[in-house]
């Protein structure tokens, strides 16, 4: 069981009326019941302040990656260049991400595409990685969309960061293309991190402001989009969000 602290953001989600990431079963391990069809969900997202929900995180990861066939290095703890977030429900957590900053010069990335991200740099970019993405199988397109959308605001509204950069297994490329809008800018290399090739791939954050302007909130409505930005929270939740963001983290080093 989680204990509780202030959440970030909270939405609820209907089962039986919104689309899930996946119809695959769970993996092995521990998991939620099946909800009840017509029953709301209510998930709050948090940001992993202590070291005992950074492992929580990490379990879920280490799972999600392990039923995948790939390999993981050890869960790095959160400092001034890390931070982890996490979406939980009823007590248990279905859903977390990490995002590296590039606050000493190095991501993760350029252990495998050092060259494709220094003239990123020079430009003037500041960069970040969303990395150790794990959503429980059979959540929500929203407990996805939450995390994406609260670490866009975290990164780009609080820290002034310009560009996601991510590495991605080729099978999944087209999914961040569509899903997202991240274009190819790195080709395919070994991954020594995961044990698997990877592609890296990249998003203005800026570009993602504008496709959240455009369809965030939308996904009970009517239309042809089919990225996950409609699934991301309503533009007039954004500024309480990112409020309590700013509270949760005042005492961060700051770059």
């Amino acid at each position: 069981m989680l204990v509780d602290d202030m959440p970030i953001a909270t939405f609820a989600t209907i089962p039986s009326a919104e689309p899930a990431l996946s119809a695959a079963p769970r993996p092995p391990g521990p998991g939620l019941p099946d909800p009840e069809p017509g029953r709301a969900q209510v998930f709050n997202v948090r940001l992993a302040s202590s070291a005992g929900r950074q492992d929580a995180a990490g379990v879920l990861v280490r799972r999600m990656y392990a039923w995948r066939g790939y390999a993981l290095d050890p869960a790095a703890r959160q400092d001034g260049a890390r931070v982890t977030f996490y979406a939980e429900t009823d007590g248990e957590l279905v859903g977390t991400m990490s995002l590296a900053l590039d606050v000493h010069g190095r991501l993760p990335a350029d252990e495998n595409f050092g060259d494709s991200l220094a003239p990123l740099r020079l430009a003037g970019r500041r960069l970040c990685e969303p990395s150790r993405l794990a959503i429980d199988k059979g959540m929500s397109k929203r407990v996805f969309a939450a995390l994406i959308h609260i670490s866009y605001l975290y990164a780009h509204r609080l820290r002034g960061f310009s560009d996601y950069i991510i590495e991605v297994n080729p099978r999944h490329v087209a999914f961040y293309q569509r899903m997202l809008g991240f274009a190819v800018f790195g080709a395919e290399r070994d991954c020594s991190r995961v044990g698997a090739p990877a592609v890296l791939l990249r998003l203005p954050l800026d570009v993602m402001g504008e496709r959240i302007r455009r369809w965030s909130g939308s996904f009970d409505a009517a239309g042809a989009e089919r990225s996950f930005y409609p699934y991301f929270f309503p533009l007039r939740e954004e500024a309480g969000i990112s409020a309590r963001l700013a509270a949760l983290c005042q005492g961060e080093d700051r770059t």
